[in-house]
């Protein structure tokens, strides 16, 4: 499934940090950004979660939720907040879902229908001699009335 430019997004119901959720309805009239992070507790993603929870009043000016995604459980989630917390000086103040059994990450095509959810395959991209792939993407309900243009974000 490709999405493109003024595409309805597709729609799911997911445990996350902040209690379950229905995405349509929880992006509600405004905008959203969902960003994948393949493990809990790892340097890079550490950073990148601490420095967005630090960007949200910018997001949230521009009427701009984010999320986050992770294939570890909610539990992993509440415990590594505490990490970021301590590390970068922002805990996640924004919703993380639980995604064990890949089902957002397929549904957008972050990873191809026959993946599974091994060990091995979430390890550190530096234990596996790979890069990975981040991906962020910017979305709408598809119930925003007029176009937008956005600012930038600082």
């Amino acid at each position: 499934m490709a999405l493109r430019l003024g595409d309805v997004v597709p729609d799911f119901s997911a445990d996350t940090t902040e209690g379950k959720i229905n995405f349509h309805e929880w992006i509600g009239n405004g905008f959203a950004i969902l960003f994948s992070h393949p493990k809990d507790f790892t340097p890079v993603c550490t950073t990148e979660l601490g420095y967005l929870a630090g960007l949200k009043p910018e997001f949230e000016k521009r009427n701009c939720k984010i999320i986050g995604l992770s294939a570890d459980p909610v539990t992993d989630h509440n415990a590594w907040a505490k990490d970021i917390q301590e590390t970068q000086g922002y805990a996640p103040n924004y919703p993380i879902i639980g995604d064990a059994d890949l089902t957002v990450a397929k549904l957008y095509d972050m990873l191809p229908a026959s993946a599974t959810c091994s060990r091995r395959a979430r390890r550190p991209a530096s234990a596996l001699r790979r890069t990975t792939k981040r991906s962020a993407r910017c979305l709408s309900s598809g119930r925003t009335r007029k176009p937008r243009r956005c600012s930038s974000i600082r």
